[in-house]
């Protein structure tokens, strides 16, 4: 009898591990499914390393969409945004300038009824070496934004991005 007890348990531990492989396969093959790009036939290992990547970098991006939404939205970032103030019909400027390394990030947000000339913001940004890449222009409800991606004449020199902050206060305000 001891002998046929531990067949059994052996035959139950076989199964038990067998199920426990499907499952393991199972989640797996969801997982791979649900990450774009995963390495073509890789180990478990790189596999769950890329797909943690991935987790982090759609981490990111959804901060950076909170962010923008905020702007958007007319409250204060931490990256030097002025916060929208509604004086009677009209709203204020914002101004935000990202400094990327060699490259600047700025939006620009103003009321339709508060005008400024784009051609002197790009102005105030070659004045300060900096290349203008990129202006992008969207209306949202009444405001007007602009997103303008610049670059560093000289990238051993850069931008200095609180002078340019400044200035385009001075000219918008």
């Amino acid at each position: 009898m001891p002998r046929q007890r531990s067949n059994l348990s052996k035959l139950d531990r076989s199964a038990v591990e067998r199920n426990r492989r499907m499952h393991m396969k199972d989640l797996f093959s969801r997982l791979a499914f649900l990450v774009p790009t995963r390495p073509s036939k890789s180990s478990l290992h790189v596999s769950l390393d890329h797909a943690t990547t991935y987790i982090k970098q759609l981490q990111k991006r959804i901060e950076t969409l909170k962010q923008r939404k905020q702007l958007l939205q007319g409250s204060t970032d931490e990256t030097g945004g002025i916060r929208y103030q509604m004086s009677g019909a009209s709203w204020s400027p914002v101004i935000t300038v990202r400094d990327m390394g060699s490259s600047l990030e700025l939006v620009l947000i103003s009321g339709s009824n508060k005008k400024f000339r784009l051609h002197e913001v790009i102005s105030v940004l070659e004045e300060e070496a900096a290349q203008v890449v990129t202006v992008n222009q969207c209306m949202v409800g009444d405001r007007i934004c602009y997103g303008i991606h610049s670059e560093a004449v000289s990238s051993r020199i850069g931008v200095d991005a609180s002078r340019v902050h400044e200035r385009l206060k001075e000219l918008i305000f």
